[in-house]
Parts: structure tokens; sequence; C-alpha cells
């Protein structure tokens, strides 16, 4: 095994899972692991398909205590709720209450074996939902009716603002608002009187390109959530990488 470096830890659902692809000529995960090159590495464990009552129940296995042999974490990146925000309906078993959505949260970080790192947690909101894409796909998939609804996973991202305001040294980084906000700023016949970008009886204007499938991110939305995140990560100090710089080791050389 090569030497560890301490990590960044994305912990989450599919959102985490998928930003290790390229979509569109931009990776997440490659882009965050540009950012910390020689100083931190960027450890993936997003679940597809894992609400927080999943994530809750592995926590134990998932993060291990600061040791020689298993590096510490010094940023965790938590964004779960987008399964938890499923509609309880007789062919969807992921949704979680709200409330326990809440309780479950906060257990997660604040975990004994997350507080043995101490590391500085950055909680995101689950982006918004385009839903009259998932109506169609999920109709198509033979659910009787939608799987999620916009209004109900927004409820679901003002929980996790809430989990950060009341929860100190947690730090919020509201993935929800920043896509509303590209997808509103990107559909110029965008009427601000109408319903929101995918609401029932609205449209989807650009939220068609930001969230194709109207649940999952593409390279786009990825990389309006690395341009959140980047500045709370760093900044690091030049000459302080975990290996000496090479004209360190070849002194003279110009």
């Amino acid at each position: 095994m090569a030497k560890p470096y301490n990590q960044v830890v994305l912990f989450g659902d599919s959102l985490f899972q998928q930003s290790s692809q390229v979509q569109d000529g931009f990776s997440f995960q490659g882009a965050l692991q540009g950012h910390c090159i020689r100083y931190l590495d960027v450890v993936n464990r997003g679940f597809s398909g894992y609400n927080t009552k999943n994530a809750l129940d592995l926590v134990p296995q998932i993060f291990l205590p600061p040791s020689p042999s298993n590096p510490k974490i010094e940023h965790l990146l938590v964004l779960l709720g987008a399964n938890d925000a499923c509609l309880p309906i007789p062919t969807n078993t992921q949704g979680v209450p709200i409330d326990q959505y809440k309780e479950n949260l906060i257990k997660i970080i604040t975990h004994d074996h997350i507080k043995a790192h101490n590391p500085k947690i950055l909680l995101v909101t689950p982006p918004p939902i385009d839903e009259i894409r998932i109506t169609e796909l999920d109709l198509a998939g033979g659910h009787a009716q939608a799987t999620r609804e916009a209004a109900i996973s927004a409820a679901y991202s003002e929980t996790v603002r809430k989990v950060a305001s009341e929860t100190p040294g947690v730090v919020l980084i509201d993935l929800h608002k920043a896509i509303l906000d590209k997808a509103t700023s990107s559909t110029t016949d965008f009427d601000v009187s109408g319903p929101p970008l995918g609401y029932p009886k609205g449209k989807r204007g650009a939220l068609e390109q930001l969230l194709p499938d109207g649940l999952h991110m593409s390279g786009a939305a990825y990389s309006v959530f690395f341009d959140i995140i980047k500045p709370h990560i760093g900044p690091f100090v030049a000459g302080q990488a975990v290996f000496p710089e090479w004209r360190v080791l070849n002194p003279g050389t110009l």
C-alpha cells in the first residue's frame, strides 16, 4: 500500500457515487482531487440508492479511527436526502420521514467515529429535482405516480439548512440554491411570477441540461457544485505537501 495522505471524504448517495464519472468533459471528483493533489486524497464513499438510515447503519464500518494505517479525515462532505425524500408509495420504500431524516443527519455528523477525526464537515443540501421529468420516467418505469415531488424535496433541503445552523462547526453548502439559481439565470424566458423550474404546471427550463433525468446531475451541474465547494478546502501552503517538491530534492536547479 502506498503511504496514505490525509483525506477528503465524499459520503452520500448516487450524487457522490456518480461524481467520479466524466460527464460533458467534467468530473467533480477529478477536479477536487486536482485541487488537493499532493496534499490530500479524495475518497469517494457514495452509495447509489442509500438514504440516511442506510448510511447511519454503516458509519462504524466506513469510518475507522485515525491510526498509522488509517489516515485522518480532514474534510467530510455529506450529501444525503435525495432518496429520503421519496414519497411513501407501494412501489418505493426508500423514503425516510423528514423528522427522522433530521435526526439521522445529526447522528451521522456527530458520530464518535467521525468526531475522532475532528474533520471540517461540509453539509450539502440535496439539489432540486425536476418533477416534470421524474414523473415522465417514473410512469414509464411502472410506478403509478412520481416517486418524488419538487416541493417535498425542497423541504428536505431546508432541513439540511436547519441542521447546519444548529450544529456548531458545520459548514452549509447550499447546492439546492446554487443549482436552482444557475437554472433560473440560464432560462431566458423564466417567469418569476409562475412556478419554480421543474414544478408541475411550470417548465423544465435549464434543469433539462443540469438534471437530465430530473434527479442526477450533469457535468455542468457538478461544475456548479465544485465552484461552491472549492473555497472551503484549502488553501494549501506551498512547500508543505506530504512529500517535498522536486527542487528541494535537486538543489541548484533553476
